[in-house]
C-alpha cells in the first residue's frame, strides 16, 4: 500500500521495483490519498503513452481537488495507463483469491449534489447496504480511503502531529465501524501512522471479531524520510479459520469510534433497506400447472428448501438486477440459479438474448465461481439450441460505460457466412476505427487478461475463439452490433442502434412466450 503519490511516479515505482528485486513479487500496489500531483504532466505521459510501464498491478482512488478531477473521467474506474486502474468513486474490488477491498474515493462533503472530488453520507450509505445487508456479513479485508477516519486515534497510541479530533472524516469513522476492515488506509495528512490494532466487538456483551489494523502513509518521497510504502500479506477472510481470524492481537485497544461522549452517534448505522429474496422472482416462467420450480432451478422435494445465498446488490436502481423493480420481467425468458436469460431490448434479430447475473456483477471478469460456471452452461446450451436452428452464435460483452454485466448473445444463419467472415469483419472493422483487437488462446480465461475495474470489450465464436481490446480512451458503443449488422454478416445496418429497432411491449411479449416454449427441450433449469 502506498500514500500520496502526487505525481512522482518514477520514485514510486523505481523504490517498488527495488523492493520486488529483494523480496520477492507483490501481488498488487494499492493508492491511497493524491496520486496526481500539482507537477507537469510530462512525467505521467510516459506512462500513458506506454514509453514506461509499472512494475506491478497499481489501483488507485480518485480525485481530492478540483485540480485532478480531470484524470478521472470515469465513474465506475477505467485503466489510466497499463498497469495502472482507477477503481472508481466507490465499490467492492474482489481479487481472485477472494480478497475484498471496499474503496472510496475523494474528501468528505454534506451537501448534495457532491462535486467530482467528494463522497456524501448517501455513498457511504450505499455502500453498507451493499455489503453489511445480509447475516453472513463479518467484515472486509481492506478498506482504502484518503481522508483519515475522524477520532482514529481515541484509546490508541499517539498520532503525532495529527490531532484525529478535528481532523479527519466521521463518514469514513461511521464506514469503518460498519464495515470492519482488517486493514484500513488512508493519507493526505503528510504523516505516517500505524495505529495499535482495535477491538470490533464490546468484550464479555458480543462474541469476539478480528481486530482492525489503521494505517496512515505519508507522501511519496518526503524529505522528512516518513514511511510512504507499507508491504503486508494478507490471507482472504473467507479462506480463514474462525479461530485464527479472531484471535487477539496482545496490544488490542478498544474501538476508538465507540462510548465516547460525542463521538458515541458515529457507530450509529444508517438503517438498511429490507434485501428482496434471491428468489422471488422464480415463479413466473414455469406454465405447466401444479409444479413449483425451487431457487435451484429443480423440483423441490423437501417443505424446507434451503436459502440461497443472497446475489451482490447494486448501489442504485439497475436495469438488470432481477431483483429490481427497473427490470422488464416480460423479456425474462428463463431463470437459473445465478443467471437468467432475456430477450434483448431493440434485438437484431427476434432470437438475440442476453445472458446476464442475478446478482449486480459490472463484468465477466468479476464473476465468482459459480455464476461463471452457469453461464459457461447457458453459452454451450444456447450454441446447441442455435445450431438445432441452423444458427451458429456469436456473443460479445462490452465492459465500458455499463453498470451490470449484459453478455449479448446473437444468432447468425449458417447460410448468411462462415464463422472465419464473422472473425474477418470484427478485425477488418476494428482497424478501420484504429482499434486494436486481438486473438487470445482459446482456452484462456478473461479474468488473466482483464483486471477488475479495466473497461474492456470481447467477441466469442462459436468456434470458442475469443477477440479482445482493451479499452483506454473512447470507444463506440454499438461497435458489436455495427459489426454484426454489417453487409458481411447479417446484411442489417439500419438495425445497428437497438433504439431504432423497439417494438411495442405487445410484440415483446409475443417473442418472449415463442423463445420460451422453443427452448425449453434444452432448458437445462428443469433437469431433476
Amino acid at each position: 500500500a502506498c500514500g500520496d503519490v502526487e505525481g512522482k511516479f518514477d520514485v514510486l515505482f523505481n523504490r517498488v521495483r527495488a523492493i520486488q528485486k529483494k523480496s520477492g513479487n507483490f501481488d498488487l500496489l494499492l493508492c491511497v490519498g493524491n496520486f496526481f500531483g500539482s507537477t507537469p504532466d510530462a512525467e505521467w505521459e510516459e506512462y500513458k503513452t506506454g514509453i514506461k510501464k509499472a512494475p506491478i498491478q497499481t489501483y488507485v482512488l480518485g480525485a481530492n481537488n478540483q485540480e485532478t478531477v480531470k484524470y478521472f473521467q470515469e465513474a465506475d474506474g477505467c485503466e489510466l495507463a497499463e498497469n495502472i486502474t482507477y477503481l472508481g468513486r466507490k465499490g467492492i474490488f474482489t481479487g481472485s483469491s477472494g480478497l475484498q477491498i471496499v474503496y472510496l474515493s475523494g474528501t468528505e462533503s454534506l451537501t448534495e449534489p457532491v462535486s467530482g472530488y467528494s463522497f456524501s453520507p448517501k455513498d457511504v450509505s450505499s455502500l453498507r447496504t451493499m455489503l453489511c445487508s445480509t447475516s453472513q456479513f463479518k467484515g472486509v479485508d481492506i478498506l482504502l480511503t484518503s481522508p483519515w477516519p475522524k477520532y482514529v486515534g481515541n484509546f490508541g497510541n499517539s498520532s503525532g502531529e495529527v490531532d484525529t479530533k478535528k481532523c479527519g472524516s466521521a463518514l469514513i469513522s461511521s464506514l469503518a465501524t460498519s464495515l470492519k476492515p482488517r486493514y484500513h488506509f488512508a493519507a493526505l495528512e503528510k504523516s505516517y501512522y500505524e495505529r495499535l490494532p482495535y477491538r470490533n466487538h464490546v468484550v464479555l456483551q458480543e462474541n469476539a471479531q478480528h481486530a482492525t489494523r489503521f494505517i496512515a502513509l505519508a507522501n511519496v518521497g518526503n524529505s522528512e524520510k516518513k514511511k510512504y510504502l507499507y508491504a503486508f500479506s494478507i490471507v482472504p477472510m473467507k479462506l480463514m479459520d474462525t479461530a485464527e481470524l479472531v484471535k487477539q492481537p496482545p496490544d488490542v485497544t478498544e474501538n476508538p469510534y465507540r462510548k465516547s461522549g460525542k463521538e458515541t452517534s458515529i457507530g450509529k448505522q444508517i438503517p438498511i433497506p429490507e434485501e428482496e429474496s434471491a428468489c422471488q422472482f422464480f415463479f413466473d416462467l414455469n406454465e405447466k400447472q401444479g409444479r413449483k420450480r425451487s431457487s435451484t432451478g429443480r423440483d423441490s422435494k423437501s417443505p424446507h428448501p434451503k436459502q440461497p445465498r443472497k446475489p451482490p446488490q447494486p448501489p442504485g436502481p439497475c436495469w438488470f438486477c432481477l431483483a429490481s423493480p427497473e427490470v422488464e420481467k416480460h423479456l425474462v425468458v428463463n431463470i437459473g440459479t445465478h443467471c437468467y436469460l432475456a430477450l434483448a431490448k431493440g434485438g437484431l434479430s427476434d432470437d438475440h438474448v442476453l445472458i446476464l447475473p442475478i446478482g449486480h456483477y459490472q463484468s465477466v471478469v468479476e464473476l465468482s465461481a459459480e455464476v461463471v460456471e452457469e453461464v459457461e452452461k447457458y453459452k454451450s446450451t444456447l450454441r446447441r439450441f442455435f445450431k438445432n436452428r441452423g444458427k451458429r452464435c456469436v456473443l460479445f460483452e462490452r465492459n465500458y460505460k455499463s453498470h451490470h454485466l449484459q453478455l449479448q448473445v446473437i444468432p447468425v444463419p449458417l447460410s448468411c457466412c462462415a464463422t472465419d467472415d464473422i472473425k474477418d469483419a470484427f478485425i477488418t472493422q476494428a482497424q478501420e476505427q484504429q482499434i486494436e483487437l486481438l486473438e487470445i488462446p482459446e482456452h484462456s480465461d478473461i479474468k488473466q487478461i482483464a483486471q477488475p475495474g479495466a473497461a474492456y470489450f470481447y467477441v466469442e465464436l462459436d468456434t470458442g475463439e475469443k477477440l479482445f481490446h482493451r479499452i483506454k480512451k473512447n470507444f463506440p458503443l454499438q461497435f458489436g452490433r455495427e459489426v454484426l449488422a454489417s453487409e458481411a454478416i447479417l446484411n442489417i445496418p439500419n438495425k445497428s442502434d437497438w433504439r431504432q429497432c423497439q417494438i411495442s411491449k405487445e410484440e415483446e411479449e409475443i417473442l418472449a412466450r415463442r423463445f420460451r416454449k422453443d427452448f425449453e427441450p434444452f432448458d437445462f433449469t428443469l433437469d431433476d
